[in-house]
């Protein structure tokens, strides 16, 4: 009978493998077994039977699960909820850093294989996979009144995106929340915008931390930020006040709109505030994703 080319699975008896001696893993710290055990034989290198099937190409069939890759962005997942984690990909050389979560894998009976570079470059559907590709389940969005009671007392900063659709920038903007620690990423009601795998590794880790919330009716929803003391900032290019020249609101939602056609007019006439960013004017405006690091670090910086 072929054996299979998974490990942790049902049909295979789980592999650990051996860690690399002077090496601090990132990926929290190593399970050392309480009595000497012999080492466990090295993967070797993928078998034509260890190959990547067609099926398994690009993104994952199940819309509940998404596919991610890079090291932060797996990394990040495995250190919050592992249980997400429903299989992995990865190069015969990563195994050495990847002791902990390969252990995991093992003991809780998550399929991983080792493949060649081809096949998770093809599985990634990208070269930046930094030899690890992994199968999770997505997080559901949270609701607006959910995220509302959860809140702590005291200032907060929101990101309501208007239109943002590239998930390079949205990767960019979820990495810049997560460094200024905004409290979420709100999604209008007939945003098809989604965490993908593209914007989980630009995130490097930050879309772990930064949690989505899914609104209802725009006046619904601003009355509800309004209602527990949030400001609701309009971002436009022109006709704006300055954002390094006026105090920010403690409770404040950045609202930002795409680069092609900006936000919503009658969104940004429902706001409290009209904010831009002054600049040199040899360009129109700073690209969505550098424009948000800007406002959240000018209000981060009015808190310090």
């Amino acid at each position: 009978m072929t054996k299979s080319p998974w490990s942790g699975g049902s049909r295979d008896t789980p592999r650990t493998p051996s860690p690399a001696p002077g090496r601090d893993s990132p990926w929290g710290a190593r399970a050392r077994p309480a009595t000497p055990a012999p080492s466990p034989p090295r993967a070797a290198a993928p078998r034509p039977d260890a190959r990547v099937d067609e099926a398994e190409v690009g993104e994952t069939e199940d819309r509940r699960e998404m596919r991610l890759y890079g090291r932060n962005a797996i990394d990040a997942v495995f250190a919050r909820r592992p249980e997400a984690i429903r299989k992995l990909y990865l190069l015969e050389a990563r195994i050495p850093q990847l002791q902990p979560l390969l252990k995991w894998c093992a003991a809780n009976r998550v399929g991983y294989r080792v493949v060649a570079e081809d096949d998770l470059r093809k599985l990634a559907a990208s070269s930046h996979h930094e030899g690890v590709v992994a199968d999770v389940l997505r997080e559901a969005p949270q609701s607006l009144g959910t995220w509302l009671q959860t809140l702590p007392a005291g200032p907060v900063c929101a990101l309501w995106l208007d239109g943002v659709g590239n998930p390079h920038n949205l990767g960019a903007i979820l990495r810049s929340a997560a460094h200024f620690g905004a409290g979420a990423i709100l999604l209008p009601k007939t945003s098809p915008l989604a965490l993908s795998g593209a914007a989980a590794r630009v995130a490097e880790g930050g879309a772990e931390s930064v949690p989505f919330v899914r609104l209802g009716r725009d006046d619904n929803a601003i009355a509800q930020l309004r209602s527990v003391g949030f400001s609701l900032a309009a971002t436009v290019v022109r006709g704006g006040d300055s954002v390094f020249a006026r105090p920010l609101p403690e409770r404040v939602v950045f609202v930002i709109g795409s680069e092609g056609e900006g936000m919503d007019p009658e969104l940004a006439k429902a706001c409290d505030l009209r904010l831009g960013i002054p600049g040199s004017g040899k360009v129109e405006s700073l690209n969505v994703a550098s424009a948000t690091a800007v406002l959240l670090a000018q209000w981060t910086a009015q808190r310090c």
